[in-house]
């Protein structure tokens, strides 16, 4: 196979949603018609004492919910399939952020009864924001739920984006049917099984008198009158549009009895785009050139908690990664060679010789790393977009146990460079502060302390209203600002200054009496 056609081949997409849409078991069944796993967990089932494939932190099983963005790849037909599992808890919500920036593509998983949710939308925002093409399934259609026009409805006018369906549920709840197929005009019917997939019959004549014999009467009448009704509204469905990022194909299924995925990942693979050219400082790399490029876009801290390894995913670009190869890490002007790339099924990892464009590769991360860091064949460039966001929740962490406390110091560096919460210390009593975006970001910090290094910690509550960089040309007028502000001046892990305002009407009047500092409200600038 060329080096082209290897590029073309590849999709690399995230699911997202709102918690509980049933993002992690859509994964679960995507993976299952890949061959990558035999037998789905079932995450609610106490029966089954497997859990979700792409939850293998302790605390995610615990929980049920996601906390950290999962990475699998595997092989479907002639692609290669990579899927970003992202956390749907808003808490963890810059997590899913940096993760669309190194997508191709999206699938938003809606529920039927829920319609679309806050989170959706928020992450709907990125999405647009960077044109990514987006495709909707909506979820749960076993249970009973809005209409499907409300929820196209919905859709457009919430996401603000336009749709078209591609397959058509056939009743919904208890009386649920099956889909009929309008992309590839097949009529799928439903038997609830959580492990097998349902048969599907080819129909191209909806008209035919045998739709009666299997869907019954009545429900056969309504499916007719409803394509009737979708092709009249409805324009065509054009692929460009959708790798525009204007037009969002819709699908309909129930992702735990795995009905209408295969439908979902049949159409996906053929119309999804290839990795995309992504914009640095410098220029417009495009994924065909010959030399590679890469970014950091994530880093994750004891992925065995055996081994205390850190990894570094990074998102290849443009050429070929090749193992035992030596790469510039521009950030610090020095080559580096990796003799053991990986390649992820979730937490099981492979050792991998080489990867292409728009695959996603783990190093193993002594500490070199940083999110947003440029891997490259020798050449100075520098992705941008991979910002940190200001935090707006703040605790002092203080040491529980003093015997740990070389351990506890160790945790806090390994999990702050995963970038799920930031570190500021105090400067005028050199505190250490933890900023989060979320409550829950807390609790997971203490918990991946105290079972991953065996640290203690407890918090201590401080009242603070946002965290932002400062700079200034004018030398004078920083230092009587550090002065003045001294209790409320902090460093970041990068040694930069920060003031952490502890109310609007504050930040608003330091903005006003220091007309030469700028504010700056993410870590990029």
């Amino acid at each position: 196979m060329t080096f082209q056609e290897e590029i073309k081949r590849r999709r690399t997409f995230a699911i997202i949603s709102h918690p509980d849409a049933g993002k992690t078991t859509l994964t679960e069944k995507l993976l299952l018609f890949g061959g990558a796993i035999h037998v789905a967990g079932a995450v609610k089932s106490n029966k089954i004492k497997k859990t979700a494939t792409s939850d293998w932190m302790e605390i995610e099983k615990q929980r049920g919910i996601s906390v950290a963005t999962s990475v699998m790849g595997f092989e479907y037909k002639q692609y290669k399939i990579n899927i970003l599992d992202t956390p749907g808890h808003q808490d963890f919500a810059e997590d899913t952020f940096r993760t669309l920036t190194a997508v191709d593509s999206v699938i938003i998983v809606i529920d039927a009864a829920k319609g679309v949710e806050t989170q959706t939308r928020k992450l709907m925002q990125v999405c647009r924001m960077r044109k990514t093409p987006v495709m909707v399934f909506i979820n749960k259609m076993d249970r009973e739920g809005k209409d499907p026009f409300d929820l196209l409805d919905e859709v457009e006018a919430e996401l603000g984006i336009r749709v078209r369906p591609l397959s058509w549920p056939i009743n919904m709840g208890q009386k649920f049917k099956g889909v009929y197929n309008l992309y590839k005009s097949t009529l799928d019917l439903y038997t609830p099984n959580k492990q097998v997939v349902t048969e599907s019959i080819q129909f191209t004549d909806i008209n035919n008198p045998e739709l009666e014999t299997l869907v019954g009467e009545a429900d056969a009448q309504k499916l007719r009158e409803d394509v009737d009704l979708i092709q009249g509204v409805y324009a065509p469905f054009d692929v460009q549009p959708y790798l525009q990022g204007d037009l969002a194909p819709v699908f309909f299924g129930s992702a735990l009895n795995t009905f209408g995925v295969k439908e979902l990942l049949e159409c996906f693979v053929e119309i999804a785009p290839y990795p995309r050219p992504v914009e640095t400082v410098e220029r417009t790399v495009d994924p065909m050139e010959e030399n590679f490029t890469g970014f950091v876009f994530k880093i994750h801290a004891n992925m065995d908690p055996n081994h205390r390894s850190c990894i570094a995913f990074v998102k290849v670009c443009s050429g070929k990664f090749e193992r035992n190869v030596y790469y510039k890490h521009v950030r610090n002007g020095k080559m580096m060679r990796f003799s053991a790339p990986t390649a992820f099924m979730a937490q099981k990892k492979e050792t991998v010789d080489e990867a292409y464009a728009g695959d996603i590769v783990g190093l193993p991360d002594t500490g070199n790393f940083k999110i947003g860091d440029t891997l490259t064949a020798g050449e100075e460039l520098h992705f941008k977009g991979l910002p940190s966001f200001s935090p707006e929740m703040f605790k002092y962490i203080e040491n529980a146990d003093p015997m740990k406390q070389k351990q506890l110091d160790k945790g806090i560096h390994q999990l702050m460079d995963e970038g799920v919460a930031q570190l500021f210390v105090n400067q005028a009593t050199g505190r250490k502060l933890i900023g989060t975006v979320g409550q829950l970001q807390f609790e997971v910090i203490q918990y991946r302390l105290l079972h991953e290094y065996q640290a203690q910690c407890r918090w201590e509550p401080i009242s603070l209203y946002k965290a932002c960089w400062i700079e200034s040309d004018d030398e004078q007028e920083l230092e009587t600002f550090k002065k003045r502000k001294a209790q409320y001046m902090a460093y970041d892990k990068d040694g930069r200054d920060v003031f952490l305002a502890d109310s609007g009407y504050v930040l608003q009047m330091a903005q006003n009496d220091f007309k030469h500092i700028k504010f700056h409200f993410t870590s990029e600038f």
